[in-house]
């Protein structure tokens, strides 16, 4: 009975990580600040960021560090590259996988029609299906990983999530304070 219930707490704890993220947007929406639909700059998650936009876009110091600014929602985001695209990506250590929005997936040229549902996904707002790929790389400042393990899950999650199949290749990621730092 406990262990059903500890590993309900940890589902349900996984998949609000990445919903935050989106609810924490929404509220700001509200109060008037940018959004993806109602800036001007085209699609946020692809573009290399702006000024404006609250949290860190990571920095490689000597070493082959990557230090990431937390962001006034509490959450890590990186600026990443995938198939020479730009992508950014909230830093999730609670999903698995990195996990792609349809959105990213077809601006690095991944046909996602064309890709067979392997499976659910299990969101907030219930299952959704999810096609899972194999990425060449994925680099965030200057930290390349070779074959990434993701998958691009239809749903409107907001934002694309770096996961554990990238985060668990690098030798660390340590949270102090308000810097997260990936080596």
């Amino acid at each position: 009975m406990i262990g059903r219930f500890l590993g309900l707490a940890a589902g349900i704890t996984v998949v609000s990580v990445g919903v935050a993220g989106v609810a924490g947007r929404s509220a700001r929406d509200a109060a008037g600040a940018p959004t993806a639909e109602t800036r001007d700059d085209g699609n946020w998650t692809t573009e290399p960021r702006k000024s404006g936009w609250s949290s860190g876009s990571g920095s490689k110091p000597s070493g082959g560090e990557v230090r990431l600014d937390r962001s006034g929602d509490s959450h890590f985001y990186a600026d990443t590259e995938v198939g020479g695209t730009n992508i950014r990506m909230m830093v999730d250590s609670g999903a698995s996988i990195v996990a792609l929005t349809r959105r990213d997936a077809e601006a690095i040229g991944i046909d996602v029609d064309g890709l067979p549902v392997s499976g659910m996904a299990q969101t907030a707002g219930g299952d959704v299906p999810m096609r899972t790929v194999m990425l060449d790389s994925v680099e965030v400042g200057g930290i390349e990983v070779r074959g990434v393990q993701a998958a691009v899950v239809d749903a409107d999650m907001g934002v694309s999530l770096l996961g554990q199949s990238f985060l668990s290749k690098l030798d660390a990621v340590n949270v102090e304070g308000d810097t997260m730092t990936l080596r």
